[in-house]
């Protein structure tokens, strides 16, 4: 019998729980691993450097039996790949080897990183370079290490689709460069191209390591319960499985006016009903 893992987005739960604390609450919600997430703020970027936390990590997961499958990893919209600044790239490509080196040492075989070639600065022909020269570094060390790139696919129109994920994965061409889409940016983007996004995640056929699930509305990326907006998760996830995916991920965040462990349990029911293999 063939097996689907449904990871839980670490953001969907307090910030204030211990790491054990966090991994316990996924199981129980009946999630079968975590995804980790290096964001651009200090609480989060500072786990690719402080050994402590690593350790605490990794014992909570021993203790727990419960494992971090996936990372996400959003940092670069502090520090892209394809900044004008040089000491910012530079900064893009030591978080990069760092998140693989913490990778590494957790069990994560897989790394989601973000679609941008820059977030707060203007897109140009240079930034678009750079974030090609930062690829190539990027596939380099994922190769060293192990470790698989997924882009996400994001809520700008630099990549908000898998067929233009895959432009830079054919120019790269490395097994480390893959794709990790998010089916509700997915939703939001058919919109916007006018077509349906199980033919926009047909182009990725065999370059699809995992997949984001997430729930929107036109206009809306996020805060959203599953079940509220438009994303055909029916449609979205059996395309994912007839394509291969295997590894899934729920992503939403934690609101203060929620019972968030009814939340967890609610989306991991809602979830898992469409995970039917043929």
């Amino acid at each position: 019998m063939q097996t689907v893992f449904l990871g839980l987005y670490e953001k969907a739960m307090p910030e204030e729980l211990t790491w054990e604390e966090k991994l316990l609450s996924a199981q129980t919600a009946g999630f079968d691993h975590l995804e980790i997430s290096i964001d651009e703020s200090e609480a989060r970027l500072c786990r690719l450097w402080d050994r402590h936390k690593q350790t605490e990590i990794r014992r909570a997961m021993l203790d727990s039996g419960f494992p971090i499958r996936t990372m996400c990893l959003s940092a670069h919209r502090k520090y892209p790949l394809g900044s004008a600044n040089v000491a910012t790239r530079q900064k893009s490509v030591d978080v990069l080897r760092r998140a693989v080196e913490l990778a590494v040492e957790l069990g994560i075989r897989i790394i989601q990183i973000a679609g941008y070639d820059v977030y707060y600065e203007p897109s140009t022909s240079q930034s678009v370079m750079y974030f090609m020269q930062g690829l190539e570094t990027a596939a380099a060390l994922a190769a060293q290490y192990g470790v698989v790139l997924g882009f996400e696919t994001m809520e700008t129109p630099f990549m908000d689709t898998v067929q233009k994920a895959m432009r830079y994965v054919a120019q790269i061409q490395s097994p480390y460069l893959q794709v990790f889409p998010d089916v509700g940016n997915l939703s939001n983007a058919a919109l916007l191209y006018g077509e349906a996004p199980t033919t926009d995640l047909e182009r990725g056929r065999g370059h699809i390591v995992a997949v984001h699930i997430k729930e929107t509305a036109p206009g809306i990326y996020r805060d959203m319960r599953f079940g509220e907006g438009h994303v055909d998760f029916q449609a979205c996830i059996q395309k994912a499985l007839d394509l291969g995916a295997r590894l899934f991920t729920a992503e939403f965040w934690h609101t203060n006016e929620r019972d968030w462990k009814r939340e967890l349990e609610h989306t991991s029911r809602f979830l898992k009903s469409y995970f039917i293999i043929n």
